[in-house]
Order: structure tokens, then C-alpha cells, then sequence
């Protein structure tokens, strides 16, 4: 094998392992079991798991969560310091909630409340939303967007809100609608495209920092 080869190769298997070192998360913001917010959260971490990156599901049904503020931080439970690794961990970030009387679910942003730029600064983020009505969870995900700019985060302009939720989904759990399925899918293919890429370009930064040092 020629040398030309053998260093594609090399750059081959170190792309892979950058890859698989980036950790995606997606947030359910609802406490539905089995529910339309986890279904699509799912959908779109299933899109970012085709890149090979590292996937999880936070279901905030799983998690013993108390209300932001309502006593010291010391005696939080555990289940908060734990929603914090998890988050601060991960490179890429899905939002999901159920839209209620136009705005976010309570257990998300209360969940986002007990976080902040701590789990959030610099790292992309998607957003997916379910509602209801016709209209969908536009006003969702537009609070979603503002609350992620000021969690210092890079929100994408990829946005998926699935209308009309109680009539979008086969006996099977599967979208009626392809389209829309591919569109989830596809926007956690950007999240995890563009998290590889900013996990690459700090690495580069690194190197060249590193090797600019002075020698001793």
C-alpha cells in the first residue's frame, strides 16, 4: 500500500473516532408516556445517529426535578446535577416540546431554568415542537429560539413543528406523513454535522496552539 494511501486511511479512521467521541442528547419536554414530543425527539436523534455520533434521550419523566428556586441549590436532588452532566457533556442539542396555550411546556422550561450557560454556551442546538391545532408549535419554537440566544448557544434556522399532533401519527407510532419524518430526521443531521465540525475546528485550533508553544 502506497504512503498517499496509507494517510488516507489514518485521516479516515481519525475522522471516524472524532465522530463517535461527539455526544448528541435530546430533551423531551413532556411527561406523556410514549408520548408525540418523544416520538419526534426520537425521530431526530435517530437522523444525527447516521453520522455516528453518540445518541441519548432525556426524558424528563425519568428525572426527580424540583421547581427552580424553590430550595437552595445544595439541597437539590440528585436527578438535577445528573440533567446537567448529561447536558454539559454533549456537544449537540435537541429541544422538544408539546405546545401549550402558545408557549413551551412548563417541565421544559423549568428544566431549562434549573441549567443555563453552563450546559448551553457555544454548542448547536435543534428544535422540534408538537400542537394540536392547525396553526402548530410555531410560538414554541420561537420562545425556544430566544431562550437559546441567551443561553449563548447556536440555534439552527432549521426548525420542525408537527401540527394537528392527535391525528400525525399511525396506530404503529410511525409519521403518516413521510415528508415530515424526513425533515425530523434531517434536522438532527444537521445538528450533528455541524457539532462534528465544531468539535473538528476546536481540535485544529488546539494543535495549532500547542505547536505555536514556545520550545524550552
Amino acid at each position: 500500500m502506497d504512503p498517499e494511501t496509507n494517510k488516507r486511511d489514518d485521516e479516515s479512521r481519525a475522522q471516524a473516532a472524532d465522530t463517535a467521541s461527539v455526544r448528541m442528547v435530546g430533551i423531551c419536554g413532556s411527561l406523556a408516556a410514549g408520548g408525540a414530543t418523544r416520538k419526534v425527539v426520537s425521530l431526530a436523534l435517530s437522523g444525527a445517529s447516521e453520522y455516528g455520533v453518540t445518541t441519548k434521550l432525556i426524558d424528563l419523566r425519568d428525572y426527580e426535578l424540583v421547581f427552580c428556586g424553590q430550595v437552595a441549590e445544595k439541597d437539590y436532588p440528585e436527578d438535577v446535577f445528573k440533567l446537567r452532566r448529561e447536558v454539559g457533556e454533549a456537544q449537540g442539542i435537541i429541544l422538544g416540546t408539546p405546545e401549550y396555550y402558545g408557549t413551551l411546556s412548563g417541565v421544559l422550561k423549568n428544566a431549562l431554568d434549573l441549567m443555563g450557560p453552563d450546559q448551553f454556551e457555544g454548542k448547536v442546538v435543534g428544535l422540534v415542537g408538537v400542537a394540536g391545532g392547525h396553526t402548530g408549535a410555531i410560538n414554541s419554537l420561537n420562545t425556544m429560539r430566544t431562550i437559546g440566544r441567551n443561553l449563548h448557544s447556536w440555534v439552527i434556522p432549521q426548525e420542525v413543528s408537527v401540527a394537528d399532533v392527535g391525528e400525525a401519527f399511525e396506530e404503529d407510532g410511525t409519521l403518516k406523513d413521510p415528508a415530515l419524518d424526513q425533515r425530523l430526521r434531517d434536522l438532527g443531521k444537521v445538528v450533528a454535522r455541524l457539532s462534528i465540525l465544531q468539535q473538528r475546528i476546536r481540535q485544529d485550533e488546539f494543535m495549532q496552539l500547542w505547536e505555536g508553544l514556545p520550545r524550552w
